[in-house]
């Protein structure tokens, strides 16, 4: 089975593409999803997370996610911390959703899948794009962040050029129905190489 990473800086529209994914009822594993129930429901996560960022890490025992949000995307240190305290469960759990799935492929959906080595995983890397000021404002209407808030976070993250060349897709996500039917041209072509690869 093959693993496809699907990647792309924040409100390039990940979301939008993984459903069109899911379907073509490929399985696909949303690792910011679920690394936050992770951490609100392993015993280890918890106390590191109390241990390095204070209790305020949680909110009457639910992961208090803004708290922590505006600590790291301040400080590339802390930031750098959480990712050392979560992204190896998350890498172990991702495993053992992959061994329950029966897919010639698998969509492993990150937003930071380069920064934090999460690209060893997969055989196949797509990238989503789309221009800065789309993606500010669909931040903005999803999320209510401020530009600085929102720009902080995409500052934290590798720039569209740095993961193109790491990539095998690029997808950009400007208009709907040229992504669906980019979606669609990258599924076929998936199917071909795992057939081929397999003969």
């Amino acid at each position: 089975m093959k693993v496809i990473g699907l990647t792309g800086g924040i409100g390039s529209g990940k979301t939008t593409v993984m459903k069109m994914f899911q379907e073509l009822d490929i399985p696909v594993y949303i690792a910011d999803v679920e690394a936050k129930k992770l951490m609100q429901t392993l015993g280890i996560l918890k106390y590191e997370l109390i241990a390095n960022f204070g209790e305020l890490a949680f909110k009457n025992g639910v992961l208090n996610t803004s708290y922590l949000a505006e600590i790291v995307f301040s400080d590339a240190e802390k930031l750098k911390k959480i990712n050392q305290i979560v992204h190896p469960k998350v890498r172990a759990h991702f495993q053992q959703f992959k061994a329950l799935q029966n897919s010639n492929y698998i969509i492993f959906e990150n937003a930071i899948l380069f920064e934090n080595g999460f690209d060893n995983l997969c055989d196949y890397i797509i990238t989503i794009t789309a221009p800065l000021e789309d993606r500010i404002k669909r931040v903005q209407q999803r999320d209510g962040l401020n530009r600085a808030q929102i720009l902080s976070r995409v500052n934290n993250q590798w720039s569209d050029e740095q993961k193109i060349k790491k990539s095998h897709f690029i997808i950009e996500n400007s208009n709907l129905k040229e992504t669906q039917k980019k979606v669609l041209e990258i599924h076929e072509k998936l199917l071909k190489f795992i057939e081929i690869n397999n003969i």
